[in-house]
Parts: C-alpha cells; structure tokens; sequence
C-alpha cells in the first residue's frame, strides 16, 4: 500500500489533528492509500502466494479449512461493515462539539458536507464500502493513553483500488497535562486490597 497525499483532506487534518474543546482534545487524521500493487510489490506477493501455495499443498485440507474460517471469524470480530447512515450516526454522536467548532471558523459550513465532499472525490463514496474497525480497548493499537472515545473508519473502493482511514481518538485533558501519567495504584499497592474482606 502507497499513501496518497490529497489537499481535500488538508483542511480537515488540520482542523481535526489537536482540536481543543475545553476538557477534551480530539485527535483525527485522514489518510488515503493506494491499494494497487507497484512492480517490486507484484513481484513480492507472487513469490509470496507460491510459498504459501507450497505450505498448502503439504496440509490436510481439514488443517486448512479450520485455519482459513478461525481466521475470518476474528477479521469479522473486528470489523463491520456499516452504511453512510451508520457513519452520519457516529459522527454526530461524536463529534457534535468538533461540529460547532468547525461552523464558527468556517463561516457555518458543515463539517460533515465538507467530509462527504473530501471522501466523494478520493474514494466516490457511492461506489464505496465502509468499515468500522471495532477492537476491544486492550488491542486497540490507535488508542491512546487517556482516551475517553475513539472510533476507526475505512472507506474502500474496489474499482478504484483506494482505501481512506478516517481515525478519530479524543482524549481527556488530564492525560495530556500528564496528570494520567502515572497510574493511580501500582501492582503492590493492588497486592494490599487482594486479601481484604468485604
């Protein structure tokens, strides 16, 4: 995958990357790649499949059924796929404030028309499947410490062979003055409360 640089998202990146919204601070990026393969990466993924094709061919197919539906069931665990309204819904739920924000500095222009506008002309949203990404918080690898909501989207168009991360993490003051840096209880202070009765 190659990322594609596009100036529609500049100004939303800019605006979303470090949003300050009194006792929170929102942290979103978009970010569009290219799904096709470049010389070196065809070359790649064709020694790849034959190798893989060579550890097949060694296994039961029982083996390889097994493996191949374990590994679908946790993509699908994951990652849903949701619709347009399914995303207007998140983001209004989210990002009300961000909205607000986004209306006074941009003489009442719409946040999301301005985002639909954006995704439309990279990945042409009719023609597009959306995913949420949806991981519990533990493996959650773009959560960050003191994160009070996030939320991870992709807009994949097959056609055009394009995917688009949209990224949205807003985290509570207190983590970004550091106040979180250290946890509250350490693991002998938790040892103290382990043989209490209650």
């Amino acid at each position: 995958m190659k990322f594609l640089e596009y100036s529609p998202f500049d100004k939303i990146n800019e605006f979303l990357s470090d949003l300050s919204l009194g006792e929170s601070i929102i942290h979103a990026t978009l970010e569009a790649y290219s799904c096709k393969h470049s010389g070196t990466d065809r070359k790649l993924s064709l020694s790849f499949e034959h190798q893989i094709l060579d550890c097949l061919g060694k296994s039961s197919p029982p083996d390889f059924f097994l493996a191949s539906r374990a590994s679908a069931v946790q993509a699908h665990h994951f990652f849903r796929e949701e619709l347009w309204e399914d995303f207007r819904q998140i983001f209004d739920t989210y990002m009300f404030e961000a909205v607000k924000e986004w209306s006074e500095a941009n003489e009442g222009s719409s946040l999301l028309e301005n985002l639909y506008k954006a995704l439309d002309e990279v990945v042409k949203l009719g023609e597009c499947e959306i995913y949420s990404y949806n991981p519990d918080s533990d493996g959650d690898p773009f959560l960050e410490r003191g994160a009070i909501w996030s939320f991870n989207l992709f807009f994949y168009n097959r056609k055009l062979k394009r995917v688009v991360s949209f990224r949205c993490c807003c985290l509570s003051n207190l983590a970004a003055d550091g106040f979180l840096a250290n946890e509250i209880y350490d693991d002998e202070e938790e040892d103290i409360f382990n043989n209490m009765e209650m």
